[in-house]
């Protein structure tokens, strides 16, 4: 597709709300995910801890 000014690649053929809604949810996933993943990796190592720290009063 050829557009002749910037208005009309923003609008992008009349399904601008399409592809802008389309990219700024894919963008938003792309930098929800690794702080997502870092949370999860957290909350396991800290639940293990736990266990760990658990186990090691059950034994005494």
């Amino acid at each position: 597709m050829n557009w002749g000014s910037p208005a009309e690649f923003f609008a992008m053929g009349g399904y601008a709300l399409y592809v802008w809604g389309s990219f700024v949810v894919c963008a938003a996933i792309m930098v929800m995910e690794p702080i997502l993943a870092r949370k999860r990796q957290k909350d396991i190592l800290r639940t293990l801890r736990r266990e760990r720290i658990a186990e090691e009063l059950d034994n005494q």
